[in-house]
């Protein structure tokens, strides 16, 4: 957890980062030529549900297979993300400069009275976004929040070949039973402090910073774009005119 002098620190270096112009490759809008030092975050609502959709379903079979525990069809997930509880459950997101939702977690919180103070994390990273520890990153800001809002135990339930998934939990000192082809992790939650409290909320208003600003950036660098095109398109239009 990051304290709040590298919050604000990291909150800059974004914003000097949003002004380079996008360019083609695997970039993934995020990091710059050095690890950034804060991943955005942002809490997702129903109104991203479509972005959420395209996240999902531009998943290739093999990484639909460990994600849901099955090779889920295009149908099945867009029942999934219909279905989202976006006032019980708690959906985060990581955005690049282009606005394309390149990792998300849900945090589902049980259903159950009784187990209340349990919830279950998944997660999903593009391939484009992976070996940056997006997934990490997610969980811990995902265990976080379920700390602050009472819950003691988190676990997974992840194919036993979902070796990134259980690599993500067994670091955060998660406790790993495997039952064949599947397995559980769980992680017992520490108690919310203060501390932890005031963060998630910095975290998640320079989340909610961040987003607007790539937004911004997006429609400069379109503008521009097209600036760029209609002049482009003139000079092309007067060297075609008889001298």
């Amino acid at each position: 957890m990051l304290d709040t002098n590298n919050l604000f620190k990291a909150s800059l270096e974004a914003g000097f980062d949003l002004l380079r112009p996008p360019h083609g490759g695997t970039d993934d809008g995020l990091s710059p030529r050095r690890p950034p030092l804060l991943v955005p975050i942002r809490s997702l609502g129903a109104n991203h549900r479509e972005r959420i959709a395209q996240h999902l379903l531009s998943l290739d079979t093999q990484d639909r297979y460990l994600r849901f525990g099955y090779a889920a069809q295009d149908q099945q997930i867009q029942r999934y993300v219909d279905g989202l509880d976006f006032e019980r459950d708690e959906i985060f997101g990581i955005y690049n400069r282009k606005l394309e939702l390149i990792a998300m977690a849900h945090l589902a919180f049980a259903k159950d009275a009784q187990h209340q103070s349990c919830a279950e994390f998944g997660v999903s990273v593009l391939p484009s976004a992976r070996g940056k520890g997006y997934g990490a990153r997610l969980f811990e800001r995902a265990a976080m929040h379920a700390a602050n809002e009472g819950v003691s135990m988190m676990f997974i339930h992840a194919l036993s070949e979902n070796t990134a998934m259980l690599k993500i939990a067994r670091n955060a000192g998660a406790k790993v039973e495997r039952d064949g082809s599947e397995s559980e992790a769980y992680l017992q939650l520490p108690a919310s402090t203060l501390d932890s409290k005031v963060t998630e909320i910095i975290e998640e208003q320079l989340a909610q910073t961040d987003y607007r600003l790539k937004a911004q950036a997006k429609q400069f660098w379109s503008f521009l774009a097209d600036v760029q095109a209609v002049r482009r398109g003139a000079i092309d239009a007067q060297s075609r005119l008889p001298h």
